[in-house]
């Protein structure tokens, strides 16, 4: 399994970091040199990082929690929508909404007001109002279920949010540190890994390389659910982000060893995931 995963990242290109002039340091443990100026990622991380997120992903999944994904870059809109999708998790793939976790209530009221616009739409198709009323209504359908409609079934705060691309989505990281919801992130060599838990360091420009990592955590929501069926978990049970048992940000601190060490990978193992040692 594990050397099929790195032929596919590898197939993928998700090697490939950003140019060296705009790299930044903290990702110097990530990367294994440069070639005609552009960064070069350790895959041996890379698979680290995906195995272990995936570790952590199945375990909080099988414990009864969800969780989120979020790619607002055009290149990785249509692979969440897809495999997010058929995994039957939560994404966001248009515009993060200030407040979507700190402010979760009014969130929520939103999503009410999708639904009961949708029922007047399935009624009568706004037939019973005025021209100028129906049009607003259809544009205020269209604007929440375009923004909204990824995350219409989370009930509750997620237990991981899944980010493409730190520096995109700064806004979900600052908000899901604030709860003390753990984050795992596609981080290539121009971001910050200390804004996540669990970084994946590896190409976010690709559709390829997205591809494969979002592939690989979803398989570990699809295995997380069957596990939580097996126990009999409550799939609405949980108390979603804000388990003060769930690894946070507040007190992390890097150790000096290149592997990426966070609270997050003291809960989820303290061996190396299975196949990481073949991996390399």
């Amino acid at each position: 399994m594990a050397n099929t995963l790195v032929q596919d990242l590898i197939e993928a290109g998700i090697h490939f970091g950003q140019r060296a002039s705009g790299w930044n340091p903290k990702m110097g443990a990530y990367i294994y040199g440069k070639r005609n100026g552009i960064h070069i990622i350790d895959i041996k991380e890379t698979v680290k990082g995906l195995l272990l997120a995936k570790k952590f992903i199945a375990k909080t999944v099988a414990s009864g929690k969800d969780v989120v994904f979020v790619g607002t870059k055009r290149q990785s809109k249509s692979v969440l929508e897809q495999r997010v999708g058929d995994a039957k998790m939560h994404y966001v793939t248009e515009r993060w909404l200030g407040g979507t976790l700190t402010n979760f209530r009014t969130i929520r009221l939103r999503l009410k007001r999708l639904e009961e616009l949708e029922a007047i739409q399935t009624a009568d198709n706004f037939a019973s109002y005025s021209k100028k009323m129906e049009s607003q209504l259809k544009r205020e359908l269209a604007k929440i279920k375009r923004n909204l409609d990824g995350i219409r079934k989370m009930e509750k705060l997620p237990g991981a949010l899944v980010v493409i691309d730190v520096k995109h989505e700064v806004t979900a990281l600052k908000e899901a540190r604030k709860l003390g919801i753990p984050t795992i992130a596609l981080i290539d060599t121009d971001g910050d890994p200390e804004l996540v838990d669990i970084p994946i360091p590896g190409n976010d420009d690709s559709m390829k390389s997205i591809d494969v990592v979002v592939r690989e955590l979803c398989l570990a929501v699809v295995d997380g659910k069957s596990a939580r069926q097996v126990n009999g978990e409550n799939p609405s049970g949980g108390s979603g982000g804000d388990d003060a048992s769930g690894p946070g940000r507040g007190d992390q601190q890097r150790r000096s060893s290149r592997r990426p060490t966070t609270r997050a990978s003291e809960i989820a193992t303290q061996e190396v995931p299975e196949g990481a040692s073949a991996a390399q």
